[in-house]
């Protein structure tokens, strides 16, 4: 028999943001009399909640954005990642293995912000007016924070942009300093704002 090794893992948490309604086995929204067939779910702050990539038998697709206006949207994200004190030293530094960590990181984000479509199956392209990735460390707990920015002026948002380069710039980190340390552990993901569009705005709440 072949030997198994110790799984040695990094653990990435998603904090989506949102108390999506369950739906059970048949997809499609109970409709009662006067209410329509596509009635809206409504969650606690009045917001929708119906998985629009889903159609009214259970299947995913991808959504018809066709009628809507192109109006400038923008997303915020952020990702912590938490390092060994050698690892962020070597980080901080510049003398990681691999060399520049957090160069590399920015221009990973950057340019997986450009491919999410490609990555996403159900994202639609969309045209990029910007895109940035921006690194703080956190020296007390040798951790990085990363934030991403997307902006575009399109029909659909730049969400999963703005988390895409976030992610990708985290997990750029993390392959350029497991030499040192492979227990580094990405430690969230999360959606910090997003602007325009109909849904309105959106700001995390921290407290």
């Amino acid at each position: 028999m072949r030997a198994h090794s110790t799984a040695q893992s990094t653990n990435i948490c998603f904090n989506a943001g949102a108390n999506l309604q369950h739906l059970g086995r048949d997809a499609t929204p109970s409709t009662h009399s006067g209410e329509g067939e596509n009635r809206a779910h409504l969650g606690e702050h009045g917001r929708m909640t119906k998985l629009t990539h889903l159609d009214e038998q259970g299947a995913a697709r991808m959504v018809d954005v066709s009628a809507k206006d192109a109006t400038v949207r923008e997303a915020e994200a952020e990702a912590i990642i938490v390092l060994s004190e050698g690892a962020y030293a070597a980080v901080m530094s510049g003398e990681a293995p691999k060399g520049d960590v957090l160069a590399a990181a920015r221009l990973a984000g950057i340019m997986a912000a450009k491919k999410t479509a490609e990555l996403i199956p159900l994202c639609h392209s969309i045209p990029l007016a910007k895109a940035s990735v921006e690194i703080e460390p956190l020296a007390d707990r040798h951790a990085l924070r990363i934030v991403a920015s997307a902006k575009t002026k399109s029909e659909t948002g730049v969400e999963m942009e703005a988390l895409t380069a976030a992610t990708i710039a985290a997990l750029t980190i993390y392959d350029m300093t497991k030499a040192i340390d492979r227990s580094v552990t990405i430690q969230s993901v999360r959606l910090l704002s997003k602007s325009g569009g109909k849904s309105g705005s959106y700001t995390v709440d921290d407290k």
